[in-house]
């Protein structure tokens, strides 16, 4: 069930990050400007983190056995449209729009990983789930590759195809628990009862930080990496690929270190670390040693953060709410996702600078980590007790 819930995030994530590569050669082609080329890369984004909401509270009632095959062929209709229909600024929008359904899925592995494994294993468990974000990375190693190698559409016809075959695997092979809990009542009143949750609105705060750092990293550094050391697209591309497989792979570390250490120390590290590294960034050293040893130290930060802040939600919610908490928590990290490539783009369009943008990720980082160490420590002990 693992494997199968976790091969289905990283494909849905795969076509959910399909714009991202295309950013630069799509601002020469439509002629964007940088405010629109961010907004281009972001739009799959947002709408995909908002839709988490709505997905968690359906799994939480319907299960994943129905959900996850349900979004991946859905999916199948947005890559189909970008790859040959899509032809302006607006229509690329529209289609980058129903593209961000395939970022839900996080919503429902979630609570169906839960549900399987014990709370002793969750941590490492629910790491292993999230590193299907490296969907993300097969999206870096092979957009621009094979839209260069074969033809433009080539990447959409791949993504389409596959997602088509895992609908129908996943409807023959996947289970929901026998005895998961199921929620019960409207969308509406289990949706109020998760916002009425402290924890709710504290993890969703963390997991802006530490996801939405990385899916802000994931979408944007190609576009930084070309424009501040002049790289070609398909190397920033294939470095990005790099930042993404590493926050992937310690994503689980993450989770298995809050499964035997304290998760809210592992969140605090991260975010120290997170910061410091910010500001290493944020002067612009050559790019071989100084910024890729930045950029790779953030990746790991923040992938061992992310798998830190699940750990902790299932320590601090009930099993029958964990598919609801996870679609809000999950909807805050892609929105924390959404806001940094376009204050990147009009920070630097205004300063010719990105110094500004580091800064704020370095205070930002350092604001979460205050806020785990005092007011999430508090809520967890008392979850606890």
């Amino acid at each position: 069930m693992l494997a199968v819930a976790t091969i289905g995030f990283a494909l849905t994530f795969w076509a959910w990050a399909l714009l991202s590569p295309l950013g630069a050669t799509l601002r020469d082609q439509l002629q964007l400007s940088s405010f629109e080329q961010s907004l281009l890369v972001a739009v799959p984004v947002v709408v995909g983190s908002l839709g988490r909401i709505p997905v968690g509270a359906l799994t939480d009632r319907l299960g994943a056995r129905r959900m996850f095959p349900a979004v991946a062929l859905l999916t199948v209709l947005p890559v189909v449209y970008l790859g040959h229909f899509a032809d302006s600024l607006a229509a690329y929008l529209i289609g980058g729009f129903f593209l961000g359904l395939g970022g839900t899925t996080f919503a429902i592995g979630v609570p169906f990983v839960n549900a399987w494994f014990p709370p002793a294993r969750r941590g490492l468990a629910l790491g292993i789930f999230g590193a299907g974000m490296g969907g993300t990375a097969i999206s870096a190693f092979t957009t621009v590759q094979l839209t260069t190698a074969v033809r433009p559409s080539f990447p959409f016809d791949l993504v389409a195809v596959v997602l088509v075959g895992y609908s129908a695997i996943a409807w023959l092979l996947l289970r929901d628990r026998p005895d998961r809990p199921i929620a019960t009542g409207s969308m509406v009143d289990r949706l109020r009862t998760t916002l009425r949750l402290a924890a709710t609105w504290q993890l969703s705060f963390l997991y802006a930080v530490a996801f939405g750092g990385f899916v802000a990293f994931s979408v944007y550094l190609p576009t930084y990496l070309v424009s501040a050391y002049q790289l070609d697209r398909a190397d920033a591309a294939l470095r990005t690929a790099g930042f993404v497989v590493l926050a992937v792979a310690t994503r689980p570390v993450g989770g298995w270190l809050s499964d035997h250490f304290d998760p809210v120390r592992v969140l605090v590290t991260a975010f120290g670390v997170t910061a410091l590294l910010a500001l290493v960034a944020g002067l612009e050293l050559p790019l071989v040693p100084g910024a890729t040893a930045a950029f790779l130290g953030m990746a790991a930060a923040l992938g061992a953060g992310t798998g830190a802040v699940f750990a902790l939600v299932t320590r601090m919610v009930p099993a029958e709410r964990v598919g609801s908490v996870t679609g809000v928590v999950g909807a805050a990290g892609g929105l924390g996702g959404f806001f940094p490539p376009l204050v990147m783009g009009l920070v630097v369009g205004t300063t010719g600078s990105y110094l500004i943008g580091f800064l704020l990720l370095a205070v930002t980082a350092v604001v979460a980590g205050a806020a785990t160490a005092t007011a999430v420590r508090r809520s967890a002990a008392a979850s606890a007790a």
